[in-house]
């Protein structure tokens, strides 16, 4: 497979296809956004004028679309992806969406000759950059044979964890438990600034204590700790606070479904949905320290409060 098609050139999807390009992979891209266009067509994707223009030329095809519903229409719609791609050719969902919805698709798709795999990504804008993602993988293993020059240009580690719809369960049950330790590690940080300690110090006793954990790592969320990550922009770019909502929303129906217990990751959605009904829906979901922070009060973002208990 040489020619690939790339459907969704976000802030994921663009820094992918361009470790694809640098892989020596033809990249044909679309995205609904024009600025996103122009970003692809800087950096050499050659542009279509639809996303099933890209489809009737490539010898794969990449999605990574923001919801369940964009993903059932980009295949399946008249005129789809389905109708636009060849018999035979490979067709690859790296969107984070529910595991009923791909194994729906899968089944059409590979009613009418197409093969799939969901292959959800995990590490954020900068390991999308460096092209060291983590993906896992839904669908047949020979499809995953095929599709591994693609993935390890884009990735690092690749888990081929179950067939059609395995992908996205385990990257729901990966994004609950990221938004679990995104909202403790922002709630031990306030806690500790608003007492008078330094968040850089705080900092390195927790990930060198039994608190460690990815978050304090590789995608600080208090400003100024670290660089090139969204913390370090004014929580711009990134992953956006809707979007780990709607997968925290995904992995709690999931949990419902299955009877499985999920006390933390409903207290971190319920969270995360205040943090976006207060403005901050299109930030990084690691801006969610700004409502952590706000308790003891927004001087606390700069400058250590003193030391003691705010006050109710």
């Amino acid at each position: 497979m040489k020619r690939i098609a790339f459907i969704g050139l976000g802030n994921m999807g663009l820094p992918m296809s361009r470790n694809l390009l640098a892989a020596g992979f033809e990249v044909i891209g679309y995205d609904l956004s024009p600025r996103a266009r122009t970003a692809a067509a800087e950096s050499g994707v050659e542009l279509a004028s639809s996303a099933a223009e890209a489809a009737g030329q490539a010898d794969c095809v990449i999605t990574m679309l923001p919801t369940g519903q964009d993903v059932r229409e980009a295949y399946l719609a008249d005129g789809g992806l389905l109708a636009a791609s060849r018999p035979g050719t490979l067709l690859i969902d790296s969107s984070t969406i529910s595991s009923s919805v791909t194994v729906e698709v899968a089944a059409v798709l590979r009613a009418a000759g197409r093969r799939m795999l969901d292959a959800p990504v995990s590490g954020g804008t900068p390991r999308a950059q460096a092209g060291t993602l983590t993906f896992m993988v839904g669908g047949d293993a020979e499809d995953l044979a095929a599709a591994r020059p693609l993935l390890e240009a884009m990735g690092q580690k690749i888990f081929h964890v179950g067939g059609n719809g395995a992908g996205h369960t385990a990257k729901l049950c990966n994004n609950m438990l990221s938004g679990i330790c995104m909202v403790g590690t922002v709630e031990a940080l306030a806690l500790g600034v608003a007492n008078g300690l330094d968040p850089a110090v705080l900092s390195d006793v927790m990930r060198n204590s039994s608190g460690a954990n990815y978050a304090l790592d590789r995608y600080h969320p208090y400003p100024g700790l670290m660089e090139n990550v969204p913390s370090a922009n004014g929580f711009e770019g990134g992953f956006r606070s809707d979007f780990q909502l709607k997968d925290m929303r995904l992995a709690k129906q999931l949990a419902n479904d299955s009877r499985t217990m999920a006390a933390l990751g409903d207290l971190a959605c319920e969270m995360f949905a205040m943090h976006c009904r207060n403005g901050h829906a299109g930030l990084d979901y690691s801006s969610i320290i700004k409502m952590a922070m706000e308790l003891p009060g927004q001087a606390a973002m700069t400058t250590p409060a003193p030391a003691g208990i705010p006050a109710e």
